[in-house]
């Protein structure tokens, strides 16, 4: 058990028999009342948002999170297995750890993983991937108005929109968060 004074922002607390993550951590101290601090913390399982006051000298309990590199190697119902670059233990992951990016996902990329006491508790992949375009209209001669989109479908099955000079076999850089085309990788 540690106090209260002794959390940081980014920390994972379990508080109320819960696992949340600390996103802000103000000390107060009010003019004729006792200081406190004030936090505002991330269920990290629902995402719902906490707000709670914490006395100076009150007991929290600070969870041990490991955070590592990992490498997505396949898909296996709802769960992805990842391999540990450095031991090559393999372990399976919620897809919703990942949220709505894990559609980018493609197998032998880099993820980053969470786990408290052997059960992964978050998890995120990179703000960008390069990937490839399997099925796309094409380009109809004379519609060339600017910022023209057209669907497109990548390597890993999501749909996503890209610019009218995008062929089927080009290489695109998406945003993972947004699912937005960001350019046309160079060969």
């Amino acid at each position: 058990m540690a106090k209260a004074s002794d959390v940081k922002n980014g920390n994972v607390l379990r508080f109320n028999g819960e696992l949340v993550q600390v996103e802000e951590f103000l000390h107060r101290t009010p003019g004729n009342l006792r200081a406190f601090y004030q936090a505002r913390m991330r269920n990290v399982k629902s995402g719902k948002l906490v707000e709670y006051r914490f006395r100076t000298d009150e007991e929290v309990d600070i969870a041990r999170v490991e955070t590592n590199d990992y490498q997505y190697l396949y898909e296996d119902g709802d769960s992805l297995v990842i391999m540990d670059n450095a031991t090559y233990d393999q372990h399976n992951v919620p897809k919703r750890l990942f949220g709505p990016a894990v559609r980018f996902l493609k197998e032998g990329m880099n993820v980053i993983v969470a786990f408290e006491s052997e059960e992964p508790i978050m998890a995120s992949i990179p703000g960008s991937a390069e990937l490839e375009i399997t099925y796309t209209e094409p380009a109809v001669k004379g519609d060339t108005s600017t910022g023209a989109l057209k669907n497109a479908t990548v390597e890993t099955g999501a749909e996503i929109k890209v610019p009218l000079f995008i062929n089927i076999g080009d290489k695109v850089k998406v945003d993972t968060a947004t699912g937005s085309y960001v350019e046309r990788v160079k060969a």
